[in-house]
C-alpha cells in the first residue's frame, strides 16, 4: 500500500488545514488508520486514528481536529481548525494492517502566530 499525504501548508494561528491522504489500493475499514505529526527535536506522536466507527485523538487536538474517511476514495481525511503554532510539525499518515505499518511521505504543516 502506497500513501500520498497532502493538504499542509502555512497558516496563521486560528486558521484551518485540511490533510488529505489517498492510498493506492482499498483501506480496509476495520484495520487502522492514523495521523502522527513530528515537530523539530521532538518524538513522532499520533494525533488522531480512525478503526471502523471509533475514532481516538490526542488530547491537545480534541475538539479541534477531526480524522474522517472516505472508504469510495480510499482516502482519508485531517480536518484541522483553531490551529496553534505548537501544531506545527510534519504530519504523517499511517496504515497499520497487524504488524505491517504503511507510512505517507509526510505533509508540513506551519502555523505563524
Amino acid at each position: 500500500v502506497q500513501l500520498q499525504a497532502s493538504g499542509g501548508g502555512l497558516v496563521q494561528a486560528g486558521g484551518s488545514l485540511r490533510l488529505s491522504c489517498a492510498a493506492s489500493e482499498r483501506l480496509f475499514s476495520f484495520y487502522t488508520m492514523g495521523w502522527y505529526r513530528q515537530a523539530p527535536g521532538k518524538q513522532r506522536e499520533l494525533v488522531a486514528a480512525i478503526s471502523g466507527q471509533s475514532t481516538d485523538y490526542a488530547d491537545s487536538v480534541k475538539g479541534r481536529f477531526a480524522i474522517s474517511r472516505d472508504s469510495a476514495k480510499n482516502t482519508v481525511y485531517l480536518q484541522m481548525n483553531s490551529l496553534k503554532p505548537e501544531d506545527t510539525a510534519i504530519y504523517y499518515c499511517n496504515y497499520r494492517v497487524n504488524v505491517y505499518n504503511y507510512w505517507g511521505q509526510g505533509t508540513q504543516v506551519t502555523v505563524s502566530s
